[in-house]
């Protein structure tokens, strides 16, 4: 018969993996409860940091429909349950295990299918949402100013066209009265 205490855990821990955008695997051998406690701060409100016995976790992942963890369940383990942006989360853990050796990512879980270390580094590498909406929105500034100044071409062509005309027939109109006032006063002379 199972105790409740772990029935309890497993609960908890399947219902996190269900609640998840994204979950991280890590290794933390050797981290002090100051250290872990500067990881849990640094992942956000967003994340949470599970240190967990790794049958548990298996028959939480089981309950939650989560496979191909069960590689990476071995030594001392942790879990990082990332509820909202998973970038954050894994720049995160990127950064901490660079400065602590004690910590492995080891793999991870996201969009029904597992992930690599490697996976889990270039989602790292990723700018954040926010960043990438920014950078999105002034290119579509970008483009829509092109196309305001395509669209506002032609009138100016035309304006320049009508202007042209415009100076071209005061030049011609200002010569024409120049010849005109020339031949009058030839005339005059003529007749004198």
């Amino acid at each position: 018969m199972a105790r409740p205490d772990k029935v309890e855990a497993v609960d908890e821990i399947a219902n996190r993996f269900r609640g998840a955008t994204a979950s991280v695997v890590t290794e933390y051998r050797g981290l002090t409860v100051a250290q872990l406690s500067e990881l849990r701060r640094s992942l956000g409100p967003d994340a949470t940091f599970r240190v967990a016995k790794n049958t548990l976790v298996k028959r939480a992942a089981a309950d939650a429909g989560v496979e191909g963890l069960d590689a990476l369940l071995t030594g001392p383990t942790a879990i990082a349950f990332v509820k909202g942006e998973p970038v954050d989360a894994a720049k995160a853990l990127r950064d901490f295990a660079k400065a602590n050796q004690g910590m492995v990512i080891k793999g991870g879980f996201m969009d029904g299918r597992p992930l690599t270390v490697a996976e889990v580094n270039q989602l790292a590498d990723l700018e954040s949402r926010e960043v990438l909406l920014a950078k999105l929105a002034g290119a579509m500034k970008g483009n829509l100013a092109k196309a305001a100044g395509l669209f506002a071409a032609p009138a100016s062509q035309v304006a320049r066209l009508a202007q042209a005309l415009a100076d071209k027939r005061a030049a011609e109109g200002g010569e024409a009265p120049a010849a005109e006032a020339a031949s009058e006063s030839d005339a005059a002379e003529a007749s004198e």
